[in-house]
Formats: C-alpha cells, sequence, structure tokens
C-alpha cells in the first residue's frame, strides 16, 4: 500500500523521515510518496485533503479536524523555540508603535495559519497589516525595507543576528511565560479515511523512525544536508537538537495538554472555530 506524504524539507523533519521513507526500519508493507513544501503550502495541501499523512501547523490543524486526526510521533513541541518577531530598525524595540491602536507596521509572516501568526495574534493584536511570505524569504525583505517587521521560524532562528537583524520579541518565551507549557508548533497527522489499522501502523513507524534517527543521528546527514538550503552541518544539528525531543517521539500526557490548551485558548479568542471532534489518533 502507498500513501502520500507531506513534510518539509528543514532539518527537523529529514531527520525524523529519513529512516521510514529510505526504508531503514521495516515499514510493514507501507510504502510513501513524498512531497517536500514549505509549512504553509502543506497547511493549504491540509484543507483541500489532498495528503494520507501531512506536517502542518497546529493553528492549520484547528480548521482541518474533521479531516485529519494527530499523530503522536513526529511533531515538533518544545522549550525555546518559538517563533521570533525581528526587525531591521532598532527603534522599534519596545516601540509604542507595536501596541497602538491601528499600528501601521507591515510585519511579514510566513503563512495565515501558522501557530506563528496565531501567537503574534496573541501578543500583539493590533498588528494587522500582515504580509505571507514564505519563511526563507523575510529576512530579505527586512534587509531591503519593504516590511518593518518579520515573524521567522525555522533556520532563520540561527542566521538573522548574522545579517543584522534584532529581536524585538521571542514569541515562545511569551508562551511559556503564559501558560508553563511547551510550544505546539506543528504535528503529524493522518487522514481520518484511512483504516484504523493503517492509522496506527504509521504511528509506529514514525515513532520507530524517530528512535532511529536518536540511535543513529549522522545516519540520514546526506538527505538532510540535500535539503537544508546549503546549511552548515553545525546549524543543521542545533536546528534538530531543538525541534526533536521527547514529544516528537511521542506526545504523551504533557505534549497533548499543550495542545489541548493552545486550542481551548484559541477558540476563547474566536481564531479558530469550535472543535468538537476528537483529536488523536486512539487506540481503541
Amino acid at each position: 500500500m502507498k500513501l502520500s506524504l507531506g513534510f518539509s524539507p528543514c532539518p527537523n523533519d529529514t531527520f525524523i523521515f529519513d529512516a521510514l521513507i529510505h526504508h531503514k526500519i521495516d515499514t510493514e508493507g507501507l510504502e510513501f510518496e513524498v512531497f517536500f513544501d514549505d509549512v504553509e503550502t502543506l497547511n493549504q495541501k491540509a484543507l483541500r485533503s489532498e495528503l494520507d499523512i501531512t506536517k502542518l501547523s497546529f493553528h492549520a490543524f484547528a480548521h482541518v479536524v474533521e479531516k485529519y486526526a494527530l499523530l503522536d510521533s513526529g511533531s515538533a513541541l518544545g522549550f525555546g523555540v518559538g517563533p521570533l518577531l525581528i526587525c531591521e530598525n532598532e527603534d522599534l524595540i519596545g516601540s509604542a508603535r507595536l501596541t497602538q491602536k491601528d499600528s501601521t507596521l507591515s510585519v511579514a509572516i510566513p503563512g495565515e495559519l501558522t501557530t506563528a501568526n496565531f501567537l503574534l495574534g496573541i501578543a500583539f493584536p493590533n498588528l494587522l497589516n500582515k504580509q505571507v511570505m514564505v519563511f526563507s524569504e523575510i529576512q530579505d525583505a527586512l534587509l531591503n525595507h519593504s516590511i518593518d517587521l518579520g515573524l521567522i521560524i525555522h533556520e532563520n532562528r540561527f542566521t538573522y543576528t548574522d545579517k543584522g537583524l534584532h529581536k524585538i520579541v521571542d514569541l515562545g518565551s511569551y508562551w511559556e511565560e503564559l501558560t508553563g507549557c511547551a510550544i505546539p508548533l506543528g504535528g503529524i497527522v493522518i487522514n481520518r479515511k484511512l483504516d484504523h489499522e493503517i492509522q496506527l501502523k504509521v504511528n509506529r513507524l514514525i515513532r520507530k523512525s524517530v528512535e532511529f534517527a536518536f540511535q543513529n543521528p549522522k545516519s540520514g546527514i546526506d538527505f538532510i544536508a540535500a535539503h537544508a538550503q546549503e546549511m552548515e552541518e553545525a546549524v543543521m544539528y542545533k536546528h534538530i537538537d531543538l525541534y526533536v525531543n521527547k514529544y516528537s517521539v511521542d506526545l504523551g500526557t504533557e505534549g497533548r495538554k499543550a495542545i489541548d490548551i493552545l486550542f481551548k485558548m484559541a477558540q476563547e479568542k474566536g481564531i479558530i472555530p469550535e472543535i468538537t471532534q476528537n483529536l488523536y489518533v486512539t487506540n481503541s
């Protein structure tokens, strides 16, 4: 049986899925057709139910819970891994323009349905002049002054200071102080139309793939590097260390609690629709 699988070319995802798609583990008769896309493209594909299994933002997941269920393995949650709001003009750091009503500041976001944009809406509800950009283009947009602020994710967290850009706020730290939980960034979901046994098998295989990667961290280096946009190896593994952790192996009670709080807060603020469906793939 062949299933379509979408994830990003970022090191954390390629690290997680290398063993699965290259048969370094027993895939129990399953084959995977892989689609590499940035997170917002994956979010949009999920809205259209294009893939059997896909990475997406937790914000986007809230809009597709009737179509997809969340797997326990493969997610990106953690502490100190949240999106950063940055600028080129240092005068904007701590500026009243960030919080004033009808602020005219323009901000580039990596997608309407990203968790990053959701957190921005909580922390700075008056920053409404938003432009969607591919996450890798945001820093250059700041440098050429086509935007005032940039909301960055992924490996851009490690490169913005080298380009002379400045942090306004770490929205991950903001979330952690607000809730005491790890920040839920992205999850792996599976189409509810698939047989329940297939859902459980995929969950099991992704867990084995993550565990294999942890046990053999250099095994996928060529695959990871091939998709890492000429990133230095040290930066790749710094990225992996931040985004791949115990929650990637299994959400567990803590991971599910963080996701439940995120969704509860988003529903209370009217950012996402009311959810009645069970979010998770269950063993029963």
